[in-house]
């Protein structure tokens, strides 16, 4: 990353100059200057101003921006413009607009109204991207190439008939014949097996719970098609030019249905955008978890936080605006972990359209303003912090964290709605974050040599591989600790027979036979003095020390803690 950014970590953010005359770009550029700012990213949702009609290009503005730019010193991360596709796409090619799993078709006048699996759509989007390339490949404002923004924010999941074909497709390739696809889908239970692939579709809405494992090979297949897309892109541009290529993430920011683990491997810099949630009064911890994640995610390179917000964001039912430093705070907390650039959405705040609420560096009241006055203040923070540029961050503790565990263990017909993924991982995280001791989070099949402590929330799914892999650290000395509802099905979501946790059980020497939930509210105390909720379970020491048991609840005397 040193190699072409310099000696400075990258500051800025989205700049939509399309949105405003012609006459407002100079005073931008100066207003960048004064605030610090030396990247931007531009042309991110422009597909139609730069393609008015199929096949016809108008980029007269976009190379007065760029140079503009350029002559005030300021880079760009130059989008393919790809993120939402113009109105004459839908009206042209119908089929290429998504459906839910009901068959509602998602109409535009938002934002990425197309089918992922779409032929029609990779094709349109293609040509833009070989264009826009072949045309600023050496640019000299360009440093850095932007695929698309946020793939699948909206539209991670289509029902209709050409992702249907797809998921078949996909299917083949994962499967090879119907065969195993039946093993693996436990179609032998309420007559579910297929003799024909035509007969599978997604998991479309029905009478009753859909076939679990056929429910988590669509999470799989929707996060692969998402991830086809960038890759398709990329493939583009390595093949034009000669500047590393992102996309933003939206990592810890709720989105749950991308497995990024999977997609670090196609970008040259791992990119993330993280909002806070307003109504959380500890939202700045959940803004560190992002950040560690984020870091995990790219190996612990250093990475660019892509987007935040200066202060409120327009999205959420209470948009509550950042306090004075808040955005100093928030920033630098980023930084500390891991990232070497800082950027917002926006620059300029809209005056039209469903963002006009978000927050800007430049507010709608202008430069004399709090924020601004805070913007240029992280400027020059982050100019004197510029020697700490593409350092790493050192942690001698890991949380295991796995997207295809987060689909599985919330999946319908379950113990109890009550468990979820995010809750014990948000719970051992504040708990660290609390004692000032700094965490990686990191998928299960990293390399865990580097840590003294691993934690493993609610990793119900769970492959072999990693149970091996977590094996041979505690052999090796390391500790690990692993909650309720972990090890217990496999990459299809089947059984590990023999009793809870399955695949931990050896591991951990303890045997459960039977799980007991609590009820909603309910709680129990253990003989420590602590108490619980959500969960117990009837569990049998085969080997453990006992530290807890209950003292009241469906399990007195039962041991808790081991």
């Amino acid at each position: 990353m040193r190699q072409w950014q310099g000696d400075r970590i990258f500051y800025g953010g989205d700049y939509n100059p399309e949105q405003w005359p012609e006459e407002t770009w100079a005073e931008d550029v100066q207003l960048m200057r004064r605030a610090g700012v030396n990247l931007v990213s531009v042309g991110i949702f422009s597909w139609a101003l730069l393609e008015p009609a199929p096949g016809r290009y108008e980029f007269g503005w976009l190379d007065r921006v760029l140079d503009l730019l350029h002559s005030g010193g300021v880079d760009v991360d130059l989008a393919t413009a790809t993120a939402s596709p113009p109105p004459w796409l839908a009206r042209n090619h119908p089929a290429t607009l998504p459906r839910r799993a009901d068959g509602t078709i998602l109409w535009p006048g938002g934002r990425q109204a197309y089918c992922p699996s779409s032929p029609i759509f990779r094709e349109r989007s293609l040509t833009l991207v070989e264009t826009i390339a072949t045309r600023y490949a050496e640019h000299p404002a360009v440093v850095m190439w932007h695929v698309s923004n946020e793939l699948g924010c909206h539209n991670v999941h289509c029902y209709c008939d050409v992702s249907a074909e797809a998921f078949r497709v996909w299917l083949r390739e994962r499967y090879g014949d119907l065969d195993a696809l039946n093993a693996a889908w436990g179609t032998a239970f309420w007559s579910q097996r297929y003799g024909d692939w035509a007969e599978i579709n997604p998991p479309r809405t029905a009478p009753t719970f859909a076939n679990p494992t056929q429910q988590l090979d669509f999470l799989r297949f929707s996060s692969d098609e998402q991830r086809a897309q960038l890759r398709a892109e990329r493939e583009v541009l390595r093949r034009l030019v000669h500047r590393p290529v992102t996309t933003n993430f939206m990592i810890g920011t709720g989105i749950k249905y991308l497995d990024y683990h999977s997609w670090a491997a196609d970008v040259d810099l791992v990119a993330n955008d993280h909002y806070l949630t307003a109504a959380d009064p500890r939202a700045h911890v959940g803004l560190a978890f992002s950040a560690d994640h984020t870091r995990g995610v790219a190996g612990g390179k250093p990475w660019l936080l892509m987007e935040h917000s200066t202060s409120a964001v327009n999205w959420q039912p209470r948009n509550v605006a950042k306090t004075p430093g808040q955005l100093r705070r928030n920033s630098l907390t980023h930084v500390a972990r891991g990232a070497d650039g800082v950027l917002f959405f926006q620059w300029r705040a809209s005056r039209a359209g469903a963002e006009k609420f978000h927050s800007a560096l430049v507010p709608h009241a202008g430069a004399e303003t709090k924020v601004f006055r805070e913007v240029c203040r992280l400027g020059a923070d982050l100019e004197a912090l510029a020697e700490i540029r593409g350092s790493r961050v050192d942690a001698e503790v890991a949380i295991l964290f796995d997207y295809e565990a987060w689909w599985g263990v919330e999946l319908d017909s379950h113990p109890s709605t009550d468990v979820t993924y995010l809750d014990r991982i948000t719970a051992l995280y504040d708990s660290l974050w609390r004692a000032g001791i700094t965490v990686d989070v990191v998928h299960p099949c990293a390399d865990l040599d580097r840590y003294r402590l691993v934690l493993v929330p609610t990793l119900y799914l769970t492959r072999d591989a990693d149970t091996a892999a977590l094996r041979r650290f505690v052999e090796s000395g390391g500790t690990a600790l692993v909650t309720y509802f972990s090890g217990i099905v496999d990459e299809n979501d089947h059984i590990r027979l023999g009793g809870y946790p399955g695949a931990f059980r050896e591991l951990l020497g303890v045997r459960t036979e039977e799980f007991f939930p609590l009820r909603e509210g309910d709680q129990v105390r253990l003989d420590d003095g602590s108490t619980a909720d959500v969960w117990t379970e009837w569990l049998h020491p085969e080997g453990a020390e006992v530290l807890a048991s209950y003292t009241d609840g469906p399990l007195p005397g039962v041991a808790a803690v081991t």
